[in-house]
């Protein structure tokens, strides 16, 4: 279970990092609104997830789902562009996070 709540924080980390910088700042409401409740849900999940996994594990594996996400969102809406070494990349910290869950 710890796991899943893992998974589904660093996809809601994705989703804080996107809204934050389509907050501007903070000065548009809605992604603001989003940025607010996807945090403190990311971060609940994550704690959550560390009472079971090793806080390197845990964060490693957040960090990773949520960065990657968060820039094949942006290369998906062209805010970024899509290239063939930024998908090997992105690739490789998929495998990172893909082998930590299989050593532990």
């Amino acid at each position: 279970m710890s796991w899943i709540i893992l998974v589904a924080a660093g996809v809601l980390e994705a989703v804080w990092a996107t809204a934050l910088g389509k907050s501007e700042g903070f000065t548009r409401l809605w992604p603001s609104a989003v940025f607010v409740v996807a945090v403190v849900l990311s971060m609940g999940g994550l704690a959550y997830a560390m009472r079971d996994l090793p806080t390197g594990t845990a964060y490693a594996v957040w960090t990773g789902i949520g960065a990657s996400l968060t820039v094949i969102y942006a290369m998906a809406t062209g805010e970024e562009p899509a290239t063939l070494v930024r998908m090997l990349l992105i690739g490789g910290i998929v495998a990172c996070v893909a082998g930590l869950k299989f050593l532990h």
